[in-house]
């Protein structure tokens, strides 16, 4: 059955309007990753520290688990956002061992069977979701990651699965799914027979379609079977079904491939396969299909009252004979604004402001809420013949387990003693005992987060199970009855952050899968301090009012935000509604919701076009009209305001951006002026800061993500947004998500990209690398304005917390110095320095820690020298300074004993320059 021509033909339209920007090439990703390796490794700031604060408790997604079946306590858990960790000891503590690594995000990794300090990593997500980062191919390790190698494919962009051969360890098949926004031909099912030196590609559809699982037999290594799945994504669609779709086998290593579809449904409807195979009896395999077709029966009609439908061809005249206690019951049932009573719309409709037909408008299309719409979504087909036919297992449907996020799912898996017992992943963890025929739950007891992605089961015992979901890493150890949350890793996806005032200050954010958290900014994680949880869903913006921390502005996905107050429980929604007879609101996934700097009682959303509310979101005024270039036909929300961004110098000051690439001024009493002279149509506005130390000072970044495009694009305007100058200048090119200014340093800029964190100090002429936090994708950032300490918050690795006095003082003195040395701590003095509590203790000893700056070119010798009360130089030694940002730490010890209490300086000289900074032992 062939695709539906308008469809095709309303898409090609769509697409051509927006391909302006054409994806990266290949060559220009491995470019790209070389500049980045090349900036950290000479970046004056690479050995400038930060600490990460958390949280922990969350979890994030997991994509896959490699287990070393040798030592079953050993094995390795990969994260979509957040990189690859390594435990040796069951989980209890796990590291970190991919970091600044091509990139960080990864689809799926595998052991050689017969090396299983062999490791293989195919970077780029295996799910479709909004924040699937792309990879930049596939990495090898021979020492269990203590070093990786580059060994091709960098335009596979997502790895669906990798299979090493059970045993040549350099044999090995890659399942690859290719671009995610894009069409390219480095997809399909990839095989090297050198250990990724070279590589052939074995199976391939067509430019749309990748391969998202594979299997092999685990007695013939001759016998594989792969899954191949059509799927597009565009900024406002999501296409994840198609004719590419299919399971195909191979009988002879993977040279050759044939479709292997009898008995499984196979049409424009086919989504993503997930396969596996049994291990006890390898005639036996199992396949988990996403479905898409639509199923549409009409609605019984058992309710009483007004319905939707009612209206629909309803003339003035019957609307205006309406019960007036009827129609406000639907008014009232259907959340219509507290504005519109039955009165107030009769009298409405009389004068003409609009149709009756306008009350079913305002609450979506009527002629399909006539309707139950569903799709089969996940459906499960045995074979006991290889894979040469299949039969559907089930005759009902697994409601509830896909609903339609099939694209965020795939994954089955069969108990690797009894080939009847099958674990489907979607988002409940449904299992079935009796070999598809029925299904229940088995993750209710343990507080298992909801979403599962990648399961292992252990091949001698079938009860002991590692799972991975969006809430990290679950081991059960009785077949699924209950399960132990492993939750020890910062790995959270954030993609918001913001501060109070309280001392010390909290930090607030919003997460993809766990909600909106917040937590103390002096959290050390596992150790000391915990983040709470205020509010669920996928958590976006959030605010806390200044006067009073306890009042919150918190929301998720689309839209949807309330007043909450934390003392007493209190929460209104405060979302803005549109009114009847206008365009149905459209809310970006990520929507800005902004509180004024100005009066904390002024709060601003964006729809498509801009609210603000006076009296905390009670009620809402429009300021703009539509900001963006109108909708897109598709599924998900598109033509939203992304951007809200008040000047903090001027009241009245506003700049919005949009996803379809807009960018507005709105001065108070002014009309709104568009900005885009000398920026790239189309693109998505990622962020907009306005400059703290001049009115029209004003920086913007976009970004192209959503067209597979990896540049950069970065500016400023010095004329309220009339002109743009490109401030990339050595930055390497990567998605930028974020720009911030220095509130106390002009020119000072924080740069968040999809693969780390960058400074400058020059106003963008020059980029440095922040090589303390790894390459993972950073989405928001902000400088709390009393301690001047640098929030960032990470999409894979929570949040870090950077004090940037000294690099402030680094951007002011870097003109006229060649040492730049920074304020001290005090110690407190303790007598028990030196001693241990037990003969079994580490002995407790202070520590200072003693940071400068070299700014001369090239290494030199540092003399610190001690000065006491009395201006008595008592201690002294030297070290050798790398150019940047250095530190050392000094044990406190005078000879054998150590300092004492009293006011004390250092006089830390290099070269001619020498420059004294004060502490005290208290």
């Amino acid at each position: 059955m062939k695709r539906i021509f308008t469809s095709i033909i309303l898409l090609m339209v769509s697409y051509l309007s927006w391909a302006q920007v054409q994806p990266t090439e290949a060559s220009s990703i491995l470019k790209g990753i070389e500049n980045r390796k090349q900036l950290a490794n000479n970046s004056l700031l690479k050995n400038y520290p930060a600490r990460n604060v958390g949280p922990v408790i969350q979890g994030a997604r997991i994509v896959d688990i490699a287990v070393n079946h040798e030592n079953i306590k050993e094995f390795y858990i990969a994260y979509a956002s957040g990189g690859l960790y390594h435990t040796e000891n069951n989980g209890i503590s796990f590291k970190s061992i991919f970091d600044n690594v091509g990139a960080l995000t990864i689809g799926d990794i595998a052991l050689a069977p017969s090396n299983e300090n062999i490791i293989y990593v195919g970077t780029g997500e295996n799910n479709s979701s909004r924040s699937s980062y792309a990879g930049s191919g596939i990495y090898k390790s021979t020492n269990k990651g203590e070093s990786w190698e580059f060994i091709g494919l960098p335009a596979s962009q997502h790895i669906g699965r990798i299979i090493v051969h059970p045993k040549d360890p350099n044999t090995v098949w890659v399942a690859a799914m290719g671009g995610l926004y894009s069409d390219n031909e480095e997809r399909g099912v990839f095989k090297t027979t050198d250990g990724g030196e070279n590589w052939n590609k074995v199976l391939y559809v067509d430019e749309k379609t990748g391969a998202i699982d594979l299997i092999i037999h685990p007695e013939n290594s001759d016998m594989l079977w792969a899954s191949m799945w059509q799927r597009k994504r565009y900024a406002w669609d999501f296409e994840g079904n198609g004719e590419g779709s299919g399971v195909y086998m191979s009988t002879d290593g993977g040279d050759n491939w044939t479709l292997s579809m009898n008995g499984i449904d196979d049409n424009e409807f086919t989504g993503r396969i997930g396969l596996d195979i049994s291990l006890s009896n390898p005639d036996i395999m199992y396949a988990l299909m996403d479905y898409q077709k639509e199923e549409k029966r009409e609605k019984k009609s058992g309710e009483e009252g007004l319905t939707q439908a009612d209206f629909l061809e309803m003339s003035v005249k019957d609307f205006l004979k309406l019960d007036n206690k009827a129609l406000d019951e639907f008014l009232d049932s259907n959340n219509f604004p507290k504005r519109y009573t039955a009165v107030n719309v009769k009298n409405d409709v009389e004068k003409g402001v609009y149709q009756p037909k306008a009350l079913s408008d305002y609450l979506g299309d009527a002629n399909a809420a006539l309707f139950d719409t569903d799709v089969k979504g996940a459906v499960v087909y045995k074979s006991v013949d290889q894979g040469k036919t299949w039969q559907k297992t089930h005759d009902y449907d697994l409601s509830g387990v896909y609903y339609t996020y099939g694209y965020y799912f795939g994954e089955i898996r069969v108990a690797t003693e009894n080939p009847e017992t099958i674990y489907a992943l979607g988002v409940p963890l449904v299992v079935s005992r009796d070999g598809g025929k029925t299904f229940n739950r088995t993750d209710t007891i343990g507080d298992v987060h909801a979403d599962h992605h990648a399961m292992w089961i252990n091949p001698v015992d079938d009860d002991h199970i590692i799972l991975g979901n969006d809430g990290g890493l679950y081991i059960s150890y009785d077949g699924g009855a209950t399960w132990d949350h492993k939750n020890s890793m910062s790995v959270g996806q954030f993609y918001t952050v913001n501060v109070d005032m309280e001392k010390p200050y909290n930090i607030y954010g919003g997460l993809q899968d766990n909600g909106t958290m917040v937590g103390s900014s002096r959290t050390i994680p596992n150790e000391r301090g915990q983040w709470e949880r205020l509010f669920g869903g996928d958590g976006m913006y959030v605010s806390a009012d200044p006067r009073n921390s306890d009042l919150v502005y918190v929301g998720f996905q689309f839209g949807n935000y309330y007043r909450i107050n934390r003392s007493t429980g209190d929460r209104k929604y405060i979302t803005p509604k549109h009114n009847i007879g206008e365009d149905r609101l459209r809310f970006n996934w990520r929507t800005p919701v902004v509180m004024s700097h100005h009066n904390p009682d002024i709060i601003y959303i964006g729809a498509q076009k801009v609210y603000r509310s006076l009296n905390q979101g009670d009620s809402w005024s429009a300021i703009t009209n539509d900001l963006t270039n109108g909708p897109k036909e598709g599924n998900v929300p598109f033509a939203t305001v992304t951007e809200i961004a008040e000047s903090p110098l001027d009241f009245g000051t506003l700049y919005f951006g949009t996803d379809d690439g807009n960018v507005w001024l709105l001065k108070e009493g002014q009309s709104i002026k568009k900005l885009n002279n000398g920026i790239p149509d189309d693109l998505w506005v990622s962020s907009i800061h306005p400059s703290q130390h001049d009115l029209g000072t004003v920086y913007l970044s976009l970004t192209a993500y959503r067209n597979d495009n990896f540049q950069n694009y970065v500016y400023k305007s010095t004329d309220f947004g009339e002109n743009w100058k490109s401030i990339s200048g050595d930055l390497p090119e990567e998605s930028v998500n974020v720009i911030y200014e220095d509130p106390k340093v002009a020119g000072l800029l924080y740069i968040g990209t999809d693969h780390g964190l960058y400074t400058s100090i020059n106003d963008g002429e020059n980029w440095m690398h922040m090589g303390a936090i790894p390459n993972v994708a950073t989405y928001d950032l902000i400088v709390h304005p009393r301690d001047l300490e640098l929030v960032v918050a990470t999409h894979g690795r929570s949040m870090y917390v950077l004090d940037v006095k000294p690099i402030q003082k680094i951007a002011e003195k870097s003109d006229s110095q060649e040492l730049i040395t920074f304020d001290l701590d005090n110690i407190r003095y303790s007598e028990r320095w030196g001693e241990k509590t037990h003969p079994y203790s580490k002995e407790y000893v202070p520590s200072l820690e003693l940071p400068l700056y070299n700014n001369s070119s090239k290494e030199a010798a540092v003399k610190f020298e001690l000065i006491n009360e009395e201006g008595n130089s008592i201690h002294s030694w030297t070290e050798t300074s790398q150019k940047g940002f250095n530190s050392y730490t000094w044990d406190c010890k005078l000879n054998n004993s150590f300092i004492g209490k009293g006011k004390y300086k250092f006089k830390i000289s290099m070269a001619k320059e020498s420059y004294e900074q004060a502490f005290e032992v208290k």
